[in-house]
């Protein structure tokens, strides 16, 4: 049984609060836009990280990770990227390969909205953090965190990091 922690679209902005929920996880899972090797190595000293780069991530985070990761977590079979879409609409950048072969869980970022879906057709679940830095539209920073127990995927749970109705006031991005 392992606890994953689910994070994205950081955009080289680091929060404190991402140690606190992520230090009783086993791995860290980063859906790309990075932002910065700053916030990847500050994850990585936390817990093991397995990442993917961003639309938006520059050649030095490009050269540590690649686009797209597929790995087994105990009975679990992973796909992790960062543009992949949703039921019905994924990128086609990755929709041959989810056709091909249907991971159990599949893992992306970009749109900055957490969802948790169930694709039917494709018996696979589908899940998106949101976004957890200060870049983008989003008005609530969110991880995720869950277990993998054999072949179940459990105890889901969206974690909202703070709420900014006006984005002026909001803390400076850094570290």
């Amino acid at each position: 049984m392992l606890k994953i922690g689910v994070i994205s679209d950081t955009h080289a902005y680091w929060d404190d609060k991402f140690a606190d929920y992520f230090s009783e996880c086993d791995e860290i899972w980063h859906a790309g836009d990075i932002g910065s090797e700053d916030v990847l190595n500050r994850l990585k000293r936390i817990k093991p990280v397995r990442a993917v780069y961003g639309n938006t991530d520059d050649y030095l985070i490009r050269m540590r990770c690649p686009e797209t990761l597929r790995f087994r977590v105990e009975e679990v079979d992973v796909l992790l990227t960062h543009i992949g879409g949703y039921p019905g609409n994924y990128a086609p950048q990755i929709r041959r390969e989810i056709y091909a072969s249907p991971p159990t869980l599949f893992v992306c970022g970009h749109s900055h909205i957490v969802k948790v879906m169930f694709d039917k057709s494709l018996k696979m679940l589908c899940v998106n953090p949101g976004a957890a830095g200060m870049s983008g539209f989003h008005q609530v920073r969110t991880l995720l965190r869950f277990v993998i127990d054999g072949s179940v995927i459990k105890d889901m749970e969206v974690i909202e990091l703070d709420f900014y109705l006006n984005r002026k006031t909001s803390p400076s991005v850094g570290t």
